[in-house]
């Protein structure tokens, strides 16, 4: 059975809930990460130092879902009700059962806690088990070393380095690594998340 493709819809966990993003989430985005160069230091766009600079960020993403090549979302902390950051589906295909989680980024105060660990459960739950995926990937900068040990703590399997695969908002090109899950690794990987979200 081909895969379905994503669509926007609402994903909600105990610590996060994952809804479209929209143009209203500017002001949460703006002050959860707006001007902070560690957070956009990996993010190809560079860092929006002002609020309009998110919003033409913001903009593009909206102009990638309706041009139907990505379904972007904001994630809001369930506790303070407020857009902490953007995560989303890239580079899908339904007849190879294959989706890409990227465009991630939060706010610094989310690092180490839940946030990423059921972000990332929610989005895997809904690839695999809605949709029908049966690979799931991600890239990020070579020289993102949290972020690579984030993706490997998720389960995800290293598979190689593309160089000189895009560039960065330096003029510098990036060197990109790619990790991938395929639907048969998925349920030990989930049972692990779980596990690790019930013990905090």
């Amino acid at each position: 059975m081909t895969a379905k493709l994503p669509s926007a819809v609402t994903l909600l966990g105990r610590h996060v809930r994952l809804e479209p993003l929209g143009r209203h989430h500017l002001p949460d985005l703006f002050a959860a990460g707006g001007g902070d160069e560690e957070v956009w230091r990996w993010v190809p766009s560079g860092t929006p130092r002002t609020e309009a600079e998110l919003a033409d960020v913001i903009d593009k993403r909206l102009a990638e879902i309706a041009d139907g090549t990505a379904v972007v979302f904001a994630v809001i902390d369930l506790a303070s009700g407020r857009a902490i950051g953007m995560t989303g589906y890239y580079d899908f295909e339904a007849a190879n059962e294959l989706v890409e989680i990227g465009g991630t980024w939060y706010a610094r105060s989310a690092w180490r806690t839940a946030v990423n660990t059921e972000s990332k459960l929610l989005l895997l739950t809904h690839a695999y088990e809605d949709l029908g995926m049966g690979r799931v990937f991600w890239k990020t900068d070579s020289l993102n070393e949290r972020s690579r040990n984030a993706i490997a703590r998720l389960g995800a399997t290293f598979e190689g380095i593309h160089r000189r695969e895009r560039r960065r908002a330096d003029g510098t090109w990036r060197d990109s690594a790619y990790f991938s899950m395929l639907a048969e690794e998925w349920p030990a990987a989930k049972a692990r998340l779980t596990e690790r979200l019930a013990a905090g």
